[in-house]
């Protein structure tokens, strides 16, 4: 992200023994946007401006995290540089909108978003911005509700065994469609990211998909899931590979292009028994 480098002019006994400055102490701002009220499913913009005042200075400012978070998926991210004049002085910023999805109702937060400037000290200049609170509806649907008058009335008719049979069935095989879609809808985001994202978060991304779908499959929770011992125990039948690929991913494997990891989304859509076009 080309913006510019501190331009630091110390020697070493000097930057030894001066602390590290923050970026509050050289005039450095985050600035996130505010979000207004959204609706399940909306894919929205969400910027976040880090400006300083120029004074001859250029600075690189590396964006060090993602904003996906419980209810929120990143699904992509710009950057545009701007400079101006405020009081007499030359104000330069980038501002990086990040494009997100809401997929869950409720109050929800988007994280605080972390960002480094690399320095002639050797250490980075560490900064981020304040998380912002979001709240997300659900869509209004007449469909079900008008549907649910009917199936009331005509439940009401039956025996009052049979009607309580076919309410926890059909509770059953909700509950498995809805884990089912939230699977596929991730996915299918994930698919999208497979040539712009970074290689690494990409697969420890996919990796979090996958413990879901185990954690569904073996009744407990995703975060309780470990596909490495799964495999050794021979619980998940196949999944070597897969698994194998996300070891790498964590402990900082070689670097990996767009196709292959199009075919590691391939072959974790046919283990997790995901179908990609339905009809």
């Amino acid at each position: 992200m080309e913006q510019d480098s501190l331009n630091t002019e110390t020697d070493l006994d000097s930057a030894a023994a001066l602390p590290m400055p923050t970026a509050e102490d050289l005039g450095i701002h985050v600035t996130a946007g505010a979000v207004g009220p959204l609706t399940v499913g909306d894919t929205f913009d969400f910027p976040v401006t880090v400006s300083w005042s120029v004074q001859g200075s250029a600075l690189l400012v590396m964006p060090t995290s993602t904003a996906t978070a419980k209810g929120i998926a990143q699904v992509g991210v710009s950057q545009e540089s701007s400079r101006s004049v405020k009081d007499g002085k030359e104000v330069a910023s980038i501002t990086f909108t990040y494009k997100l999805v809401a997929q869950d109702t409720g109050s929800l937060n988007i994280p605080a978003l972390r960002f480094e400037i690399p320095t002639q000290m050797g250490q980075p200049l560490q900064m981020r911005s304040e998380p912002v609170p979001v709240r997300v509806s659900e869509q209004f649907n007449a469909v079900p509700f008008a549907v649910g008058l009917c199936v009331g009335a005509c439940v009401a008719v039956a025996a009052v065994w049979r009607m309580r049979r076919r309410k926890a069935k059909a509770a059953e095989v909700a509950a498995k469609n809805s884990a089912a879609a939230e699977l596929r809808f991730k996915m299918m985001v994930l698919k999208q990211r497979v040539n712009t994202a970074d290689s690494r978060e990409w697969l420890l991304e996919l990796e979090s998909i996958c413990k879901e779908c185990v954690a569904g499959k073996f009744g407990m929770a995703a975060s309780a899931v470990n596909l490495d011992t799964l495999v050794k125990d021979g619980k998940l039948e196949g999944w070597e590979s897969l698994v194998e690929e996300f070891a790498h991913a964590r402990y900082g494997g070689g670097k990996r292009d767009g196709f292959e990891n199009k075919e590691t989304w391939k072959g974790a859509m046919k283990l997790m028994g995901i179908v990609e076009d339905e009809d």
